[in-house]
């Protein structure tokens, strides 16, 4: 389009992400000129790291480099879908990076804490109340693997490892105590 008489800066932002596509290179720099500042700006706010900002911000483009055909304009603006791509990239990025691993040993007192306390009981909602006699209810694998995924955030690999376990063995505690979760909280619905 560019050799049309219509300059790079001229271009619609579908048109410049659409242009990637055709491997033109001086595209692919207007491309990333017009975006790099929005895209490294979502990076550095997520991750806190100059340098891990721009690995993010460099996987940003290279992303929507090679998923530019399925870009759909109806869904949001191209400067929306890049920063989408540069959130997700970061936070992925943030959580490979966690610097502190939690110990096992630490979550017996967590979980005595959610489950036992008597003054959180008082102060929490009945929701809070039976959600934590539900988790305690919870074979101790289960329990901790919900907490894990649930408080910690943590991913069904980063379980497996702390836990010493196999991935799937991660996966079906989760996936169980969940599961057992919804029922028990189900029938107290139910029951009151």
């Amino acid at each position: 389009m560019h050799q049309m008489g219509l300059s790079l800066e001229q271009m619609a932002d579908d048109a410049l992400l659409a242009g990637l596509t055709t491997d033109d290179p001086e595209i692919a720099v207007a491309f990333v000129r017009r975006f790099q500042q929005k895209v490294f700006g979502v990076a550095i706010t997520v991750t806190g790291d100059a340098q891990l900002a721009e690995d993010v911000a460099q996987q940003t483009f290279e992303r929507a480099w090679r998923h530019a055909q399925v870009y759909d304009s109806r869904r949001g603006s191209v400067r929306t879908w890049l920063t989408a791509i540069a959130h997700n990239l970061a936070i992925d990025a943030v959580r490979s990076r966690r610097a502190f691993p939690v110990d096992p040993g630490d979550l017996a007192p967590l979980l005595d804490a959610v489950t036992q306390t008597p003054e959180r009981q008082a102060i929490a909602d009945e929701t809070s109340a039976e959600v934590r006699s539900a988790i305690a209810e919870l074979p101790p694998g289960q329990a901790r693997a919900v907490v894990m995924a649930g408080i910690y955030g943590m991913t069904a690999q980063q379980i497996a490892d702390v836990e010493k376990v196999p991935l799937g063995t991660a996966k079906t505690r989760i996936r169980t105590a969940v599961g057992r979760l919804r029922v028990s909280l189900s029938d107290r619905e139910d029951s009151s």
